[in-house]
């Protein structure tokens, strides 16, 4: 059984890859665009999805949470980085960046890094 981590970052992949049918020159100039932004320079891809994660959670965009989440863990942060990150924050954002730190980042990262394993 998929969690909802899984599920979401499912869903995403799905409605990308029917809006890149429908509208293929914007999804690969999109995509072109988001892969150079992530791309290791004089930050770390690691330090950049810190940041996607930050910006993610203070947006309260659940799509990007999660994903950035697992672009965190699969570019080697520990739980402390990221939860690290979510202070910074919330530091920003308040309560809502906290609601969701405390719900959506930390469940995202049980899960994810159950699917790991």
């Amino acid at each position: 059984m998929s969690g909802f981590a899984e599920a979401a970052l499912q869903d995403y992949k799905e409605g990308l890859g029917a809006f890149t049918q429908k509208m293929p020159d914007i999804a690969e100039a999109y995509n072109h665009f988001t892969e150079a932004c992530f791309k290791e320079g004089n930050l770390s891809q690691k330090e950049k999805q810190l940041i996607a994660l930050g910006i993610s959670i203070y947006s309260q965009d659940e799509y990007c949470i999660i994903y950035h989440t697992k672009g965190c863990i699969d570019q080697g942060c520990s739980e402390e980085e990221i939860l690290e990150a979510v202070g910074v924050t919330a530091a920003f954002g308040g309560g809502a960046a906290m609601s969701q730190a405390v719900t959506l980042v930390q469940d995202s990262i049980t899960e994810l890094n159950q699917l790991k394993h």
